[in-house]
C-alpha cells in the first residue's frame, strides 16, 4: 500500500514540475494596459507636483511663524526662577518641632 501511494505521489510531483516549467515560460498579454495586483498604481504626476507645493507652503508657514512669533509655542513670559519659590508656594508643609 505504501508503494502504491508513493508511486502516485511521484507521478503527481513529476507532472507538477512539468507544469511549473510551462507556467514560467508563459506570457500574459491581456491588452488592458497595466494591471496591478497587491501594488497600487503610481499617482498621476500632477498630483505629486500639487502635493509637493502644498507641503512646501505648509512647512514655510510653520517655520516662518516659529521664527517670527516664537511666543505662541514657547510662551510669552520668562520662566520663573525656582530657587526663589517659598515652601508655601511649593506646597511643602511647615516642619513640626518634636519635643
Amino acid at each position: 500500500m505504501i508503494i502504491s501511494r508513493g508511486a502516485s505521489t511521484l507521478r503527481t510531483i513529476r507532472s507538477l514540475q512539468c507544469n511549473a516549467i510551462q507556467f514560467k515560460q508563459s506570457v500574459r498579454n491581456s491588452g488592458h494596459g497595466t494591471w496591478n495586483y497587491r501594488k497600487s498604481a503610481p499617482p498621476p504626476r500632477i498630483n505629486v507636483i500639487c502635493a509637493n507645493i502644498v507641503q512646501g507652503v505648509a512647512w514655510w508657514w510653520i517655520l516662518w511663524h516659529l521664527w517670527t512669533e516664537p511666543g505662541h509655542v514657547f510662551g510669552e513670559f520668562e520662566y520663573p526662577d525656582p530657587t526663589k519659590w517659598t515652601d508655601e508656594e511649593l506646597g511643602i508643609p511647615e516642619e513640626l518641632e518634636l519635643e
